[in-house]
């Protein structure tokens, strides 16, 4: 159902450079791009992500309550790709691990002050 998500920033450069390491560690890369936003995709018949200057000119702001997740396929993944973020200067919002029920997750801001979440099933995990 979902296309893509676009992520507001007030540094289109420095989004642009964060995502580009960060989602090359999903096998995402960059699919389109203009002067207005950055887009990446692993693959055309799924979603893709967007880093985009505001439209009507305001300041990007992160949403409360909005949350994008990224989907993996092992805690070793999800490990992998929060610790990259971290060390990309994302701030830390719940270190990577177990969330019960088999939900293995870490959760961070990007530089802009969105939240996302990096994440897989893992019935080992508890």
């Amino acid at each position: 159902m979902i296309g893509y998500v676009t992520l507001g920033t007030n540094d289109l450069e420095r989004a642009a450079a964060f995502y580009d390491a960060l989602l090359r560690e999903l096998g995402a890369r960059r699919f389109m791009e203009e002067e207005q936003f950055v887009a990446w995709q692993v693959d055309p018949n799924l979603p893709g992500l967007a880093a985009t200057r505001p439209y009507d000119g305001q300041p990007a702001s992160a949403g409360n309550g909005t949350m994008v997740a990224l989907m993996v396929d092992s805690p070793e993944a999800v490990h992998r790709v929060y610790d990259k973020a971290i060390e990309l200067g994302a701030s830390d919002e719940g270190p990577a691990g177990p969330r019960g029920g088999g939900f293995y997750a870490g959760y961070f801001r990007d530089l802009d002050g969105n939240k996302l979440n990096v994440f897989c099933y893992s019935p080992e995990s508890g």
